[in-house]
């Protein structure tokens, strides 16, 4: 005889632990939702509205925490803190719909954030490679054809040297290789349009000839975008999420071609000075959620889209060590995941190390991403980052690399 806690993380694991002891087909689906716990924070909500979910969910057996004063109405607003297995947030909802205070609205968002979260993101095609997410980590492989990037400015600025490069990072086992010709690193100064292109289009018109290479543009500029795009680049990666050019959005939808939404504070130039948050996590899903829906209004589709947090955009190091602690809340957005933490200043300062010795901090910080869920990751060191992924995928993802 013997006592032990295991960890159930979702509804799969729930029902693959019932299986092991043998229960039978109907109790497993009775049971999995009983197993898994979930705790979900509700923002600016009435008190009248998060008493009557308090109530509700203190009768199913769950619970809900409010601002004190919700109880007496001395505050406008509260938020909450909800906590309960999968089946009462499924008795929640259903018993919310019965109520007013708009509170059948927010049993409809509650339904979609728990789909989200427990769903993986249909396949997504990127010129003719299709995706397929929840099997293994995709790889961006970083092209920076600049003189100034933070990390490798000037070592692949001419279409020689980053042709060469590009085509040893396909070989290493990048999935997609990311052009980008205008510097992000903070305090960057902006170039003209028509320089950006004469950076990056010889480049992508060149390496779209490769068999094997799905390119994508990074950049903010629609008419970069529209350019690369028809010289045969097959996806988007904008640092803005579509907040400094707005028709880069109909640009994507045009093409119809997948785009990365990323999370930045402020610009490039003044990023760094100071970023401050509140609610760090709730802000950057709301401005992910404001640039995803920029993107539907264009025409673009939800399964054409990617969302990144932004490691280092407008963010301390203590900033980014919690986003990458905790980016598997970005799940609620139903969206593929991407990060890009490579050689960047957090692992600097973490190890007190120079750019060209950031290798290992980077790969703790992908492997660590990885167990949270995350689809793709942005990399410069294509062969050793393919490795970490396959074994972090090994042990995380329980199935056959793909």
């Amino acid at each position: 005889m013997s006592v032990r806690i295991i960890e159930i993380e979702n509804m799969d694991e729930a029902r693959a632990d019932l299986d092991r002891i043998g229960s039978d087909r109907i109790g497993i689906e009775l049971m999995a939702p009983k197993a898994v716990s979930r705790a979900l924070k509700l923002k600016g909500i009435r008190p009248p509205a998060a008493n009557i979910i308090k109530q509700e969910m203190l009768s199913i057996g769950g619970e809900a925490a409010t601002a004190y004063g919700s109880i007496n109405h001395s505050v406008e607003e509260t938020d909450l803190l909800v906590f309960g297995t999968i089946k009462h947030f499924r008795q929640l909802i259903d018993k919310l719909k019965l109520h007013q205070f708009s509170l059948p609205e927010l049993s409809e968002k509650i339904d979609q954030v728990l789909s989200n979260y427990e769903s993986v993101p249909k396949p997504m095609k990127i010129k003719n490679k299709t995706f397929v997410f929840g099997r293994r980590t995709y790889i961006l492989g970083v092209l920076n054809v600049t003189p100034d990037s933070f990390s490798d400015g000037g070592r692949f600025s001419d279409v020689p040297a980053a042709i060469s490069h590009a085509k040893q990072m396909i070989a290493d086992g990048a999935d997609i290789i990311d052009v980008g010709g205008q510097s992000t690193r903070p305090g960057a100064q902006q170039i003209s349009v028509d320089e950006e292109m004469k950076r990056v289009l010889p480049v992508i018109e060149r390496l779209a000839g490769e068999e094997n290479a799905v390119i994508s543009i990074d950049t903010t500029r629609s008419e970069v975008a529209e350019a690369a795009l028809g010289s045969g680049a097959s996806m988007v990666n904008d640092i803005s999420g579509l907040r400094f050019d707005p028709k880069l959005a109909k640009v994507a939808a045009k093409h119809d071609v997948p785009i990365c939404l990323m999370h930045i504070q402020g610009t490039p130039k003044r990023m760094q000075v100071n970023p401050t948050y509140s609610d760090l996590m709730g802000e950057i899903i709301s401005g992910l959620k404001k640039s995803i829906a920029i993107a539907r209004g264009a025409g673009i589709l939800p399964e054409k889209i990617i969302v990144d947090p932004g490691i280092g955009f407008g963010k301390t190091a203590e900033h980014n060590l919690e986003i990458i602690s905790r980016i598997k809340e970005l799940k609620v957005l139903g969206r593929p995941i991407l990060i890009g933490t490579s050689r960047k200043s957090v692992v600097g300062e973490i190890l007190d190390l120079p750019v060209d010795e950031r290798l290992e901090g980077t790969a703790a910080t992908v492997a660590v991403a990885i167990t949270k869920g995350v689809d793709f990751i942005r990399v410069h060191d294509i062969k050793e980052m393919v490795r970490v992924a396959k074994m972090t995928d090994a042990l995380v993802r329980r199935r056959k690399n793909g």
